[in-house]
């Protein structure tokens, strides 16, 4: 069966760490699919760019590709630099982008990965507030996904969850933390809803400071790497026609 080339593409960072993490989740999602070529391209800072990678894959005799973006959210990145990326992209390419990451429960359940591996005991959770951290945007539509994010995620058994944000939007973690020790959870725990490390994680951990359990970013964690996966899947199945169209 024919099988388009996925094409990872991230947003790219000066920090070193982001792009080696960006790196650890590709091995992994090709580790459970052996069989597809998955490559990964970058918006900035690091290589290959979004154009060298179309570039080469058309040169090598390549039709058909599917681009995912590797973003939690429909902000900037998603709405406007990877459609702007693409538009450059050879003729002879055929593209699909896929959706973005989030939201989805396997990004939830690599949160409770996250903190359960940061020393956070399983029978601690109806008594521990936690801090939803994202870097923040100034798209009010991604804004209110990761709030929603939040509400959806204490149902699930947390004492409270509060949204917070590196950037752009408010409160920053060290407020939400904070506010959850004031409602009187028993322990407070700051999940970052980031893929990489960087400078705005980098402004989440210290924000921080004041909290019982920091857990890692989401990073190659199994069920992002499964993630990636069911996006690539849904951007290469055909959508069925409407009945009478």
């Amino acid at each position: 069966m024919h099988r388009p080339v996925l094409v990872v593409v991230a947003h790219g960072s000066r920090d070193p760490r982001h792009a080696r993490t960006v790196h650890a989740l590709v091995r992994r999602v090709r580790s459970l699919r052996p069989w597809l070529r998955v490559e990964t391209a970058f918006l900035d800072f690091d290589v290959p760019s979004v154009h060298g990678m179309l570039a080469s894959l058309a040169a090598q005799g390549v039709r058909d590709v599917v681009v995912l973006p590797l973003l939690l959210t429909r902000a900037f990145h998603a709405k406007a630099d990877i459609p702007a990326a693409l538009r450059g992209a050879p003729a002879r390419l055929r593209i699909r982008q896929a959706d973005v990451l989030g939201p989805s429960p396997l990004l939830l359940r690599a949160l409770e990965r996250r903190l359960y591996e940061a020393g956070l005991g399983r029978a601690d959770k109806s008594s521990t507030g936690v801090v939803l951290a994202s870097a923040g945007s100034t798209d009010p539509e991604a804004i209110a996904v990761i709030a929603e994010i939040a509400r959806e995620w204490r149902h699930t058994g947390w004492c409270a969850v509060r949204p917070a944000f590196a950037s752009a939007s408010l409160p920053r973690t060290q407020d939400a933390v904070r506010d959850l020790r004031a409602l009187g959870c028993a322990r407070v725990a700051v999940a970052p809803y980031v893929l990489a490390p960087g400078f705005l994680p980098d402004r989440i951990v210290r924000g921080a400071a004041e909290a019982d359990v920091l857990a890692e970013v989401l990073g190659p964690a199994p069920e992002v790497a499964r993630l990636l996966l069911e996006r690539y899947d849904e951007a290469r199945t055909p959508v069925p026609a409407a009945m009478g169209a």
